[in-house]
């Protein structure tokens, strides 16, 4: 049916040194740390944005008028709104010292920070390994950042922020000016062809979809985020992804209904399997 655009094994000159995966893994802790507060924040970022615009288009004021973005307010306990000790913010480790739980209140904090720390410093650590000291390494850290924050959001709240997958589309069209062709980072022609096919596919499909059904199959966030990986990864991984990521939804929502109950007009998150298999790819078919 297809064929994926393996690259395996490493080439001798770009092999990483253990000191570089531990290195990139530790900088994975602390970028998970920040991704953290990105997947939290921006969502109720947007909320507020959409609040203030919908009482500005009805002629009421807008009484928010607390600064909430990634910086303002201080990370704080979102049970008793005690700020964060700096002796608490290390990443990983405070949550495993604090046995999951605030410091001053003693609430339940959830197991996914640590566990989206843990998972950038693993993601990252696997780059290191796969790329080397190459600008391939640093294009797919970008990469791989860009998609632990595009998955969790769209896993906890079903929307892929323009803010994310619009300057995901855009620097990987950038990375393209430095690209020499080879299969991490592209040239310009394959990473403005992947983004073009990788958007109208989705777009398509939706449509059709949407015509004999009248029902929306997937949102356009989806449709970008494909564009993007289109526009790393090229026009050979549009379609493994695209296969896979169906897959792979298709028996979890199975699963979901006939073990859990779940409702079959339920949705489910489509962009943790765009991310998840467009990483994939990114490992076994960039530059070794």
């Amino acid at each position: 049916m297809f064929s994926l655009p393996v690259n395996l094994p490493l080439a001798a000159e770009h092999a990483a040194s253990p000191w570089l995966i531990g290195a990139v893994g530790l900088v994975g802790l602390l970028v998970g740390s920040f991704l953290n507060t990105v997947i939290h924040r921006l969502p109720r970022m947007l909320e507020r944005a959409w609040r203030a615009e919908c009482a500005a288009l009805e002629g009421r004021e807008h009484s928010d008028d607390q600064t909430y973005n990634l910086a303002v307010p201080r990370s704080h306990c979102p049970h008793c709104a005690a700020p964060v000790r700096v002796q608490h913010l290390v990443p990983l480790l405070s949550w495993l010292w604090l046995k999951g739980r605030c410091a001053d209140c003693g609430a339940s904090i959830s197991a996914r920070y640590p566990a989206t720390e843990a998972l950038t410093a693993v993601l990252f650590a696997v780059c290191a390994w796969r790329f080397g000291a190459d600008i391939s390494l640093f294009a797919a850290l970008v990469l791989t950042g860009f998609l632990v924050a595009l998955a969790c959001i769209d896993f906890e709240t079903h929307y892929l922020p323009d803010q994310l997958t619009l300057p995901l589309l855009w620097i990987g069209l950038a990375f393209s000016l430095v690209g020499d062709g080879e299969p991490f980072p592209l040239g310009p022609r394959d990473a403005l062809l992947g983004a073009i096919v990788g958007y109208l596919s989705l777009w398509i499909v939706h449509h059709l979809f949407k015509r004999f059904t009248g029902k929306d199959g997937m949102g356009y966030g989806d449709f970008k985020l494909l564009a993007a990986l289109g526009a790393w990864l090229g026009l050979q991984a549009l379609l493994p992804i695209i296969f896979l990521a169906a897959l792979a939804g298709a028996v979890v929502g199975l699963v979901l209904i006939m073990a859990f109950g779940r409702a079959r007009e339920a949705p489910i998150a489509f962009g943790p399997y765009l991310a998840l298999f467009g990483w994939l790819l990114l490992v076994v078919g960039g530059r070794g």
